[in-house]
């Protein structure tokens, strides 16, 4: 039951946590819990789900312990980031793919601007 990039993930708002009400935790597309958004997002998120807003998720990958989920408000499905094509001393432009690799893999690819929030 390994949840792969791009695959939906369920945010689930837990109010009465005794340890931070705003937690929400993230569920696989198996209803295996995968972990919690930081707390240093959570309030944002949560704030805006109460509100009513439509809230989208998928799974981008890992980094060591860390998971990293992806989020799109306001309808539609997130996307995973395009990987960032490194070029070497070897390489030519006649080396490099047409468009960039969309597959970001098990490895964090943040987004070039992130929101206000801190991304």
């Amino acid at each position: 039951m390994m949840t792969l990039p791009g695959d939906p993930v369920t945010l689930s708002p837990e109010p009465k946590n005794k340890h931070d009400r705003n937690a929400i935790a993230v569920l696989g597309p198996h209803g295996v819990q995968l972990g919690y958004v930081s707390a240093e997002r959570a309030s944002f998120i949560a704030g805006r789900m109460s509100r009513g807003e439509e809230v989208a998720a998928i799974f981008q990958g890992m980094d060591g312990r860390a998971a990293f989920i992806r989020l799109r408000f306001g309808g539609g499905v997130p996307t995973l980031p395009i990987r960032p094509v490194t070029r070497t001393a070897s390489s030519s432009s006649d080396d490099l793919p047409d468009r960039p690799e969309t597959d970001a893999g098990d490895s964090f690819v943040p987004d070039e601007d992130g929101p206000e929030w801190g991304a």
